[in-house]
């Protein structure tokens, strides 16, 4: 049965976050008088089309992905409708015919409305199970932290020049910074203090610990609480993933680490699974209501994520193609298409084995 749920579950949130960010295209191009060609939610043979104001809606047998196609982007074109309306096709609504800043502005909706979803799913998330202030619960004997003279009830605002607001920004910061010494602001009683200490090797945990625990969740929060902290919690799972691409051009990380469609459904179905066992004593609803929360916090990293992953300067995502706009912008004029079209096919391709050599990783990681 929980296999059952983890890959309803996973349809869901693959199909919520992709609809979204097609959906931001989708709409900053009618805003912007460019015709859309086809909206699709899925992928493969249709399910079901319909055409409406000379755009085909289709919904497909393939529960992932989607696309907005939009006039002027593609030569092929579906047939007109059973209904009669026709697929709109004439030039004046073409997306090469707008502006470079239209153009870009439809290019930065689909990676802008994933970061939107993420911020609504995050104050949400909130709202639900409220969440951890960067404040001290407990401060171990014979750690750095009690050394540098912190106490229970401290606030830590900063870690060397990085802000923090939530407990596991410090167990971020701390994990990317393992064993160094760190700057150490914080709050006491409305004044500000800081001090310096260096984390401590523990052989038992065998990782770097500073000797501090969290003060639990906050909850009982008024609204303007709840929008700052859900604020707070969006720009924790945004800035986990850049830091993760950064740790994988670095070389702190490398392509095992990585997941596709496989690794995230496998995270999935461990999330409902060990939830479901946690809350085996517990009633239905309380099992349902955790398993909710947690794949709700899940879909805002995945949704941050599309939004990072289609912001960087790679051709066939839509970071490339904002890249190339970017630079029509500055030079004036459009890049020689053949270049671009080169570009792109290239990028196509280096996309397509990456996701082939990450689909194996997957399956790989099933089994062993």
């Amino acid at each position: 049965m929980s296999n059952v749920i983890s890959i309803i579950a996973f349809i869901i949130i693959i199909g919520l976050v992709i609809f979204i960010h097609e959906f931001g295209h989708y709409l900053l191009a009618r805003r912007n008088g460019i015709g859309v060609v086809e909206f699709a939610v899925g992928m493969g043979p249709n399910i079901y089309s319909w055409v409406k104001n000379g755009t085909r809606y289709c919904i497909k047998w393939i529960p992932f992905g989607g696309y907005c196609m939009l006039l002027g982007q593609e030569d092929y074109f579906p047939d007109p409708s059973a209904d009669g309306e026709e697929i709109v096709s004439d030039k004046e609504h073409s997306f090469s015919e707008k502006s470079v800043w239209q153009r870009i502005s439809v290019i930065l909706a689909g990676p802008a409305f994933n970061f939107i979803l993420a911020l609504v799913l995050a104050v949400l998330l909130v709202s639900l199970v409220g969440t951890t202030p960067s404040r001290i619960g407990k401060v171990a004997d014979d750690y750095p932290a009690k050394e540098a003279g912190l106490q229970a009830g401290d606030e830590i605002i900063k870690l060397n020049k990085t802000r923090v607001h939530l407990f596991q920004d410090i167990t971020m910061y701390f994990t990317l910074h393992e064993g160094e010494a760190v700057d150490v602001t914080y709050k006491r009683d409305g004044e500000t203090k800081t001090t310096t200490l260096t984390p401590k090797y523990n052989e038992e945990e065998n990782r770097y610990l500073i000797g501090i625990t969290s003060p639990g969740t906050l909850k009982n929060m008024n609204f303007g609480q709840i929008l700052k902290y859900g604020y707070y919690e969006f720009g924790y799972s945004t800035s986990a993933v850049i830091k993760s691409l950064g740790m994988l051009f670095s070389g702190k990380a490398s392509l095992n680490d990585l997941s596709g469609p496989v690794g995230m459904a496998n995270i999935v179905n461990n999330i409902v699974d060990e939830v479901t066992e946690d809350t085996k004593n517990e009633s239905a609803w309380t099992t349902v209501f955790y398993v909710f929360v947690n794949l709700l916090s899940f879909t805002v990293l995945i949704s941050a994520n599309l939004g990072v992953m289609n912001l960087l300067p790679i051709p066939a995502v839509d970071g490339g193609r904002l890249l190339f706009l970017i630079i029509e912008a500055v030079i004036g004029k459009p890049v020689p298409k053949k270049f671009e079209g080169i570009v792109t096919i290239a990028g196509f391709i280096l996309l397509a084995l990456l996701m082939i050599a990450v689909l194996f990783n997957d399956i790989r990681k099933l089994f062993i």
